[in-house]
């Protein structure tokens, strides 16, 4: 008895069971756009300027605690207090919440566009048995309007939890990559891979005990649409992409690719340490 139940775990521990991936500069929105020019509009219309690369700075976390970061920024605090006299509020923070929400909803399906062999990635993960998973930043209202944009050119995971639907929160914790394991009946964590784009969503893999894969150039740490990527000199390409290789590398990506695409061959290498008896 106890020599088929080794070879049973044996057998089930080399199989990746799950793949959770994130959504904007993920799966959909090269370089995750959508969010980051609503956060710089959202402001404006307070009469507060944040830059681009200011917007993308806290993303990977739920829009509420993104934009409870930047206000923390003190540059952007300095100017709410030349603006109206006094520091923020937790009612402030409402307040360009519920501004950025309609806008966010307005514009999310214009940037629903799957990334290249996105759509492949995920009917060759089906084709294989593996579970497909996924966790967002967008709150629910939003996904709500993406995810029919985005089913109907490919992209529909198994599993999609938004991130203000739980209530232990969501990145950088564990909870949203948990939820899906449990959603999608997933006996161990360690056959789990989370992939992101951000500093927050590797942080939430490794936290839920999975492995991690982190995106450079489609995602949110280069920022470049890809009208912007065929017209910037490709040495300056390279430098942005191996500056967000590392500081995926650095919040603890076991691999670091440059997009969703290059995803199989991160599989198979998975597996194989897997069949090591190696684990995250």
């Amino acid at each position: 008895m106890t020599q088929n139940f080794n070879a049973l775990n044996t057998l089930m521990s080399d199989k990746v069971e799950a793949v959770i991936f994130d959504w904007a500069g993920t799966l959909v929105d090269f370089s995750s756009l959508a969010p980051t020019q609503i956060f710089v509009d959202a402001f404006a219309t307070f009469g507060i300027q944040i830059s681009l690369e200011q917007a993308r700075g806290p993303m990977g976390l739920s829009k509420r605690d993104h934009i409870r970061t930047l206000l923390a920024t003190e540059s952007i605090q300095n100017q709410w207090l030349a603006q109206f006299d006094r520091a923020s509020t937790d009612a402030d923070i409402d307040a360009i919440y519920e501004r950025f929400m309609p806008m966010q909803i307005e514009k999310v399906a214009e940037y629903s566009a799957p990334i290249e062999g996105a759509a492949a990635v995920l009917e060759e993960l089906r084709a294989k048995g593996i579970k497909i998973g996924s966790c967002s930043g967008y709150p629910r209202q939003v996904l709500d309007v993406l995810l029919p944009a985005a089913a109907s050119q490919g992209i529909a995971p198994d599993c999609i939890i938004a991130g203000d639907e739980l209530p232990a929160g969501g990145r950088p914790g564990p909870f949203m990559a948990l939820a899906n394991v449990l959603a999608l009946g997933v006996g161990d964590v360690r056959r789990c891979i989370k992939v992101d784009d951000t500093v927050p969503g590797i942080e939430e893999g490794r936290r839920a005990g999975m492995w991690t894969v982190g995106l450079s150039l489609s995602g949110n740490e280069v920022g470049l649409s890809l009208e912007e990527l065929a017209q910037t000199d490709p040495a300056e390409v390279q430098a942005r992409v191996e500056r967000a290789s590392e500081r995926l590398r650095q919040s603890g990506a076991h691999y670091v690719i440059e997009t969703v695409a290059d995803f199989p061959a991160v599989v198979q290498a998975i597996q194989a340490r897997l069949a090591q008896g190696e684990t995250p």
